[in-house]
């Protein structure tokens, strides 16, 4: 393909296209590409997922690549530098991967943390989430990729997220749920939004005018592309009025050229509606493909990096997250010479959420791996699990070898002709149990086919192992050629394949069907799984259990197994080992496969008997800390029987050196909570409204989200909002306010400054985090809201460093549903300064002399 496509002028290019290659634009033909069209030499440009490493362009077969921590582990870092750099990275990883669009960042509210996607977006907080996301667009875009923010608006929950319809004043839509995508788009402009799934005023966010052109083009002066998130495209005309331009993913289900053609004729939409939408899809190809020609027009080829110096930065932003929430009696960093580590994720590559933000890492380090490994001189550590708490079996690739000896199975296709004989097409090496085939299956596949998925197990000790087969489609598991699980006769619809009711409303795949063999260890045994895409479930119901299926949605098969075990004498095991040891670590808390793109969490409890092993460890020995893999909030009933507890997140590649970093000291935890954590599921400010009820979510907390509402309420929080322990102490002083005069809002500046000082005996960071109260106008506004922040780093003992902070209009503006602009009252406000959301020691004030209105950015 020539390149004359980069000095094109896109008027001229669409006047030359025909009515078809125009509408081709605005959909795609795969999962991650746009369309070309090879006649004017218009070029595909590939995409990715995001937002916490780049998948690359297949869940069938997919490139290795650097996993970073999830989003809450980033924002807990409150620090903006750091970022920025996480963007660049990420463009880099993209570029490796063919591609110049990342579908990030995350950037919805944390409503509620029991959401299923709570961990892919930063904050419950709407300033600290924009401000972020910001950084991280700046970084991606600087470096020539294409910043994808999602999902624009309200994609807070996963409970029938296609349907759900999100009902909230229009005080909490502007103020809380549009305010990072807002502050986003002021400070580093995405070139491309993706829209959610639900609706906005009983209007799917995918057609709703009102905020694809009335909010974001015509207010926010937004100049780049809108596209749907996947299968979100609900309609022809509705979506390409309302400014939505690219269907995703491809080949399209709504934007077909029959519907397209008959919208037209219908005049449903305009042939000036579809050039306008073209136009904005060949302007941003055209700017992707200028700052990147040797990506689009390359070869396409997928790699992966990994090198000490990207080893080291996931390392410092993993670390750097992590925060400390308890450390009585100074048990950290950890000092004695005898450490058993216990829990269900101790030797788990517990690295992410799951659903879209997952993927294939280059490597992984294990907490286990980590604490052994970076283990200081004398000092022994020893392992049990203690329990198991998986919610599906764990994955077996790392046991399973091919014919020839490689690691892994071999996964082989077959046609099938009217008499049911089969023919071979393909084969190719899987090094994943989890097989998922949505995109890049082998050329020749014709409807129907089967996929016959061959491998050897061997175990490490001889006993009865446990098998577990889940499916989207049918499936069969064979073990050296005895029948051992039919999960294709009869199937009970489950959460396999991101939920029960994903994606259209239907069933995707079935629970996990179970058998047990008998094992010998070394001596391998055969496993044979064959799948074919077509199911048991149909329209009216499945034959067990009333689910129902979309036959035409992605599909795939999932094979899991691990020894069996008595689990009371596991459980007893840890126990007499933890009476024995100097100290304790508990690792555990939750994997991918409960907190997951697909559904919500139905508890804060932690899964299996986690809960009731620490706290018989922590009975057995005082010196017990624990570590929590998680991406959002847990409930700690056993809080006060600890000395030691540490949120952990999803950590990405380098989770265990990260977690050795902090337990062992040789890294000052800094990291704050960037959400509040409730002490049980009641103290959830949308609690109960956590469901949607007849296809409405109900938004009544309003304005009190996270830390808002427990102010407010008088409700204790189990850890506050900015909370996080160092391993030394800071104070806080000499508050400076200098105010800007100023007669409106573009004018309206204030410059805040504090001092920091290291009281302790070791190098630290702190973060100064200033909230503001509105003057009381009548009507109900939160205390004492975040406006700005800033961290001071590496304090060494006994210094003072200075952080200035800056307020603007935004920071003393809110929205007025009768006049619809922002509006910053005439008065005092008050200003507050400390470490916490509830530890502010110093106070100021500001004012506004004379009200002021503004609309737009």
């Amino acid at each position: 393909m020539s390149r004359s496509f980069l000095d094109a002028n896109i008027e001229d290019l669409v006047d030359e296209m025909t009515p078809g290659e125009l509408s081709s634009l605005l959909s795609a033909p795969n999962w991650w590409n746009t369309t070309a069209v090879p006649r004017l030499d218009v070029p595909s440009v590939r995409m990715s997922d995001g937002p916490n490493g780049v998948r690359g362009s297949s869940h069938f077969i997919p490139t290795p690549a650097q996993c970073i921590p999830c989003a809450t582990s980033m924002a807990s870092t409150f620090d903006t530098e750091l970022i920025n750099r996480v963007g660049k990275f990420l463009a880099s990883e993209a570029k490796v991967k063919s591609s110049v669009i990342l579908l990030a960042p995350t950037c919805n509210i944390q409503r509620n943390p029991l959401g299923g996607r709570a961990f892919e977006s930063f904050s419950e907080d709407p300033h600290l989430s924009g401000t972020l996301a910001a950084a991280y667009v700046n970084g991606l875009q600087d470096a020539g990729v294409s910043a994808t923010i999602k999902h624009f608006t309200a994609n807070d929950q996963e409970d029938e997220r296609t349907a759900s319809n999100s009902v909230m004043s229009d005080r909490a839509l502007r103020e809380i749920y549009l305010m990072p995508f807002m502050l986003a788009q002021k400070h580093a402009q995405p070139w491309a939004y993706m829209t959610s799934y639900g609706r906005i005023n009983n209007v799917h966010c995918s057609e709703n005018k009102d905020l694809l052109q009335g909010i974001l083009r015509d207010e926010w002066k937004f100049d780049g592309i809108v596209m749907s998130d996947w299968f979100g495209t609900y309609s022809v005309e509705g979506a390409i009025n309302a400014g939505m331009d690219l269907e995703m993913p491809g080949p399209p289900r709504i934007r077909t050229p029959l519907y397209v053609a008959n919208a037209l004729a219908s005049q449903k939409i305009t042939p000036a509606t579809i050039k306008e939408r073209a136009t904005a899809m060949l302007t941003w190809a055209q700017k992707l493909a200028r700052l990147n020609p040797d990506v689009v027009y390359g070869d396409g080829v997928e790699g992966s990096q990994d090198s000490e110096e990207s080893r080291k930065f996931c390392r410092e932003i993993a670390a750097a997250g992590i925060v400390v929430l308890k450390n009585e009696a100074d048990i950290l960093p950890i000092k004695t010479k005898n450490i058993l580590v216990v829990g269900p994720n101790a030797k788990g590559t517990v690295i992410s959420g799951g659903g879209s933000a997952a993927l294939k890492p280059t490597y992984v380090v294990t907490p286990y791996a980590g604490l052994a490994d970076n283990a200081p001189d004398s000092v022994k550590v020893d392992y049990h699990v203690g329990c198991y708490a998986h919610k599906y079996l764990p994955t077996l690739e790392k046991q399973l070898k091919t014919a020839s000896g490689e690691v892994g199975w071999t996964c082989s296709f077959y046609n099938h002709d009217e008499q049911d004989n089969r023919t071979f097409v393909a084969d190719c090496t899987l090094n994943d149990t989890r097989v998922r085939l949505n995109d890049q299956l082998p050329q020749g596949l014709v409807a129907p086919w089967t996929m016959t998925i061959t491998g050897d197990l061997t175990v490490e000790h001889t006993g009865q192992f446990e098998l577990g087969l889940a499916v989207a489609g049918r499936a069969k598991l064979f073990v050296d050629d005895q029948l051992c699980i039919d999960n294709w006769t009869s199937q009970t619809p489950g959460e396999f394949f991101y939920g029960q009711v994903r994606i259209l409303a239907h069933a995707q795949g079935t629970i996990e069907e179970k058998n047990t063999i008998d094992v010998v260890a070394g001596k391998s045994v055969r496993v044979r799984v064959e799948f074919s895409k077509e199911s048991a479930f149909n329209y009216s119901g499945s034959n067990k259990g009333g689910g129902t299926f979309q036959p035409e949605l992605m599909k795939g098969v999932r094979l899991g197994g691990v020894p069996k075990v008595d689990e009371d004498a596991i459980f007893n095991e840890a126990v007499t080992l933890a009476s024995k040891a100097d100290t304790v670590v508990f690792i555990g808390g939750l994997t991918p496969e409960w907190e997951s793109e697909g559904f919500d969490r139905d508890t804060l409890s932690l899964p299996g008997r986690q809960d009731e092993l620490i706290a018989a460890i922590a009975a057995a020995n005082h010196n017990t800390t624990v570590v929590l893999q998680v991406g959002s909030a847990v409930a700690m009933p056993w809080i006060d029987s600890v000395r030691g507890v540490v949120q952990a997140w999803y950590l990405g590649n380098e989770s265990g050196n990260a977690i050795s970093d902090v337990l062992y000291g040789r890294m000052n935890p800094s990291g704050r909570l960037p959400l509040s954590l409730p002490r049980r599921k009641e103290d959830i400010a949308a609690f109960p409204q956590l469901k949607c009820e007849y296809g409405n979510i109900l938004y009544g907390e309003d304005l009190y989200v996270g830390y808002k509402h427990f102010n407010t309420r008088g409700i204790k929080p189990l850890f506050p909002f900015g909370f996080g322990l160092s391993y030394t102490t800071f104070s806080f002083s000499n508050l400076q306010i200098k105010q800007t005069p100023s007669r409106g809002a573009e004018e309206f500046q204030v410059e805040v400054s504090v001092t920091i000082k290291n009281e302790g005996t070791r190098e630290g960071s702190e973060v100064a985090q200033l909230y503001i109260d509105m003057p009381d106008a009548g009507h109900n506004t939160p205390r004492q809201q975040l406006k700005a922040f800033g961290k001071a780093q590496d304090i060494q003992p006994g210094q003072t460093k200075s952080v200035t902070m800056k307020l603007d209009k935004y920071a003393v503006s809110s929205w007025d549903p009768r006049r619809n602009v922002w509006v910053a009252l005439k008065g005092e406000y008050k200003l507050y300064v400390g470490p916490n959301s509830v530890e502010l020691p110093l106070s100021g004030a500001i004012e506004v002399k004379r009200e002021f209105t503004w609309k737009g950015l």
